[in-house]
C-alpha cells in the first residue's frame, strides 16, 4: 500500500502545473482538502482520497491507474464516489457520496475548501456568487446544513 507521502506525490506530479480558478497552484487546494479531512477526524483511507478526490475528474488519474493503484479499496471507492460523472444530476452525485461509506467527510473538507472566502474573494462578483450558490445547494443535498467558519 502506499504511504500518505506517496499519495500526496502521486497526487501533487498528477496535477503538476494546473492551478484553480484563482490562479494558485492546484495541489494546494488537494493540500486543504486533505488537511481538512485530518482535522475533522478522517483516517488515512479518508486523507489518501481527499489528496486523490480531483484526479479522475479533472483527467490527472484515468480510473484504470486509480483502480490498479496500490490503494485501500475503500480509497478507491470514496474518490470514484465524489468523481462527477458527466451528464449527471447534482442529486444523483449527493446520493452516491452519501451512500459510500467515508465519501460524506471528503465531500464537506472539499465544499469547505471551495466556499473559503478568502479564496472566493479573488473571483469577479458574478463567478463568486454562481460558486456561493452551487456550493451551498450541494451542502442541502449532502445534509450537511450552513458552514460555520
Amino acid at each position: 500500500m502506499l504511504t500518505l507521502t506517496e499519495v500526496e506525490a502521486l497526487a501533487r506530479a498528477a496535477h503538476e502545473g494546473r492551478t484553480d480558478k484563482a490562479g494558485r497552484p492546484y495541489a494546494e487546494h488537494l493540500r486543504a482538502v486533505a488537511e481538512g479531512v485530518r482535522s475533522r477526524g478522517g483516517d488515512a483511507d479518508q486523507i489518501a482520497a481527499a489528496w486523490l478526490h480531483d484526479a479522475v475528474e479533472d483527467d490527472a488519474l484515468t480510473e484504470d491507474r486509480l483502480l490498479g493503484a496500490a490503494l485501500s479499496d475503500r480509497t478507491k471507492a470514496i474518490v470514484l464516489a465524489v468523481t462527477k460523472r458527466a451528464g449527471e444530476t447534482p442529486e444523483a452525485y449527493a446520493a452516491r457520496i452519501r451512500a459510500t461509506p467515508g465519501a460524506l467527510l471528503v465531500k464537506e473538507a472539499d465544499l469547505a475548501h471551495n466556499a473559503d472566502p478568502a479564496r472566493l474573494a479573488v473571483l469577479d462578483e458574478p463567478t463568486r456568487t454562481r460558486l456561493s450558490g452551487k456550493y451551498a445547494r450541494m451542502r442541502a443535498l449532502l445534509g450537511l446544513g450552513h458552514e460555520h467558519a
